[in-house]
């Protein structure tokens, strides 16, 4: 009788000790996920990693880097240099929603959702899910700050 007593006050003491049984930010999710190392490097290299860690909540349209690599490398190599940061950024910033976003806000709907760049995406879930001109590979990976959305194409701003 003793002992699913402690259990008990064990998990409830996980559950409360800070450090113990923490989330991750999206920054960390994605690094867990090990397909984004070029999505966090150019977040990096943009300055966004702040957002991304924010308290949110934020729901990003993550390219995998799968999706990277169909951009040439040389021009993926452009975009990361100092004198093209705020061209890289707006690329990002298209791809990240302020507020929480989940499957469930679109799944079978065709809407629009603005994004930080300023301009607009538009979330077909009529017959899958197509975010613009990207797929969406997998959907709600929840991180203690948002949501992030797998794509497998980087979606680049009109």
């Amino acid at each position: 009788m003793l002992r699913p007593i402690v259990s008990l006050v064990a998990a409830a003491l996980l559950l409360v000790t800070p450090g113990l049984a923490r989330a991750k930010d999206i920054i960390g999710t994605a690094q867990d996920a090990g397909t984004f190392t070029i999505l966090l490097a150019t977040a990096k290299a943009a300055g966004l990693t702040e957002i991304l860690s924010s308290p949110g909540p934020v729901t990003i349209f993550a390219p995998t880097d799968d999706a990277f690599a169909k951009i040439p490398r040389e021009a993926l190599q452009n975009l990361m240099k100092p004198e093209n940061k705020e061209k890289l950024k707006a690329i990002l910033l298209h791809h990240l929603v302020d507020g929480k976003a989940t499957s469930r806000d679109f799944l079978g709907k065709r809407l629009e959702a603005a994004t930080m760049q300023g301009q607009s995406l538009l979330i077909d879930a009529t017959k899958g899910v197509t975010v613009d001109n990207a797929k969406m590979i997998k959907a709600d990976i929840a991180a203690d700050n948002g949501f992030i959305h797998v794509i497998d194409t980087v979606l680049i701003p009109k």
